[in-house]
């Protein structure tokens, strides 16, 4: 497995990303269309205007479990990095962390992360800049 860092951090999954909304955007647009081309002929109306929906609300349900996952995934994150910084420090995490401060911190190693976590809390560093800063990158290749 390639060496993970900032610049090559985010996982893309070509399935998802690519070919479901790829199709789904498709499919979005040639119901709409259809839905266009009948829009006075009152047989075939009621049939697109429920294509453009159902395909509405598969892109709805794809993005939501989109979402939901990443959400949950969050919050392990957040239970592991409190959990860590208590192990390393004898004290929870700063209360005024945010869960982005907090994913960010996941990528710095066990030296790096009380320090860091400080930091992060006290001048509200954003967690693209607490990544950027972390000098010892710690991989994370089981965030979807």
């Amino acid at each position: 497995m390639a060496t993970q860092n900032f610049a090559n951090h985010r996982q893309f999954g070509p399935m998802f990303h690519g070919v479901l909304f790829g199709i789904l955007l498709l499919t979005l647009i040639g119901s709409c269309v259809n839905l266009y081309h009948n829009w006075g002929d009152h047989t075939v109306m009621y049939s697109a205007s429920l294509i453009v929906v159902l395909v509405i609300t598969s892109i709805m349900i794809a993005l939501f479990g989109r979402i939901f996952a990443l959400k949950a995934q969050d919050r392990a994150i957040r239970a592991e990095e409190n959990l860590r910084h208590f192990v390393l420090t004898g004290k929870l995490l700063d209360p005024r962390l945010e869960i982005g401060q907090i994913i960010a911190l996941r990528f710095a190693p066990d030296a790096e992360m009380p320090g860091l976590a400080a930091k992060a809390a006290q001048e509200q560093i954003k967690g693209a800049d607490i990544k950027k800063s972390i000098k010892s990158w710690r991989p994370d290749f089981y965030r979807v």
